[in-house]
This record gives C-alpha cells, sequence and structure tokens, in this order.
C-alpha cells in the first residue's frame, strides 16, 4: 500500500511522479505524491511542485525541517473539484509530533504550468490536536495499539 493511501504499492503509485519517470495527470495525483514525499522526505520534488508564482516562499531545508519534525501516518482525500483555471482538493492528512496527533485540514488550489499541474496554494481548517495514549488505536488506521505501531 502506498503511503497515499492507493492499494497500489508506493513503487507504483507515489515513487514514479517523485522520481520525474512521469507526470500526474490530476491535480489529486499530485497532492497524493506530495503527501508520499513528505513520507519519504523528499524535498526537492515537493519545492518542485510548488507554482511558479508562490515556489520563491519556500526552501528545501524548511519542507525538510519539518518533514523531520512530524510523522505523516493517514491521509483522507475528502473532495476533488474544477473551475475553468484551477482543480481543488480538499484533504486531511493525520500527522504526530511525538504523542501529540495533528490534522493538516485543507482545500488545495492547483494551476496547470506547462502541461503539469502544480501546487498553487490552499485553505487552511482549523483542527484540534489531541494526545494519543499507548492503548489507543494507531492514528494510520492498522488496527493495531498505537504502542504496538506508530508509539
Amino acid at each position: 500500500m502506498c503511503f497515499c493511501g492507493n492499494t497500489q504499492a508506493f513503487e507504483q503509485c507515489c515513487k514514479p511522479f517523485i522520481k520525474g519517470q512521469s507526470t500526474p495527470h490530476q491535480s489529486e495525483q499530485l497532492m497524493r505524491s506530495r503527501y508520499s514525499a513528505y513520507c519519504t522526505k523528499e524535498c526537492e520534488y515537493i519545492l518542485n511542485t510548488y507554482a511558479s508564482k508562490t515556489r520563491s516562499e519556500h526552501t528545501v531545508e524548511d519542507i525538510l525541517m519539518f518533514a523531520q519534525q512530524v510523522k505523516f501516518v493517514h491521509l483522507d482525500v475528502i473532495e476533488t473539484d474544477q473551475d475553468d483555471q484551477y482543480q481543488y482538493v480538499e484533504f486531511k492528512a493525520s500527522y504526530l509530533e511525538g504523542v501529540q496527533l495533528s490534522v493538516l485540514h485543507e482545500r488545495s488550489r492547483f494551476v496547470k504550468e506547462n502541461g503539469a499541474w502544480l501546487y498553487l496554494d490552499g485553505v487552511l481548517y482549523p483542527e484540534e490536536s489531541k494526545k494519543v495514549s499507548r492503548n489507543d488505536p494507531c492514528p494510520c488506521l492498522s488496527g493495531k495499539k498505537f504502542k504496538k505501531c506508530h508509539g
């Protein structure tokens, strides 16, 4: 199973995008591959998939610092849609920082540049963080207790 939640293995799902062997045809594929890139700390890919308008606001070092600080455990794609200019993906990305579970809930906006979808920006929705106890179910939805999985 891929980090992004698809049933295909990472090698067939997101890795070809991250390694530049193919290009996402839809913004959802790009969003999922960016999530997998955070999981695998492929920060160059994340930087390179920002739209040219916003890319200069980010650095590989900043992206890496965040990716090393947290452990992404689950991705839930809520909705995708589009208009004449953009595609949108609303998702929830759950991550652990120690025993603190946080959720990044965003409606991302993607733009096509030179035939490729790129992340432009997004609207964040507030989500409460919570502490995960040793005997709680793991937030990755493995069915195991937290202490036996990501704890």
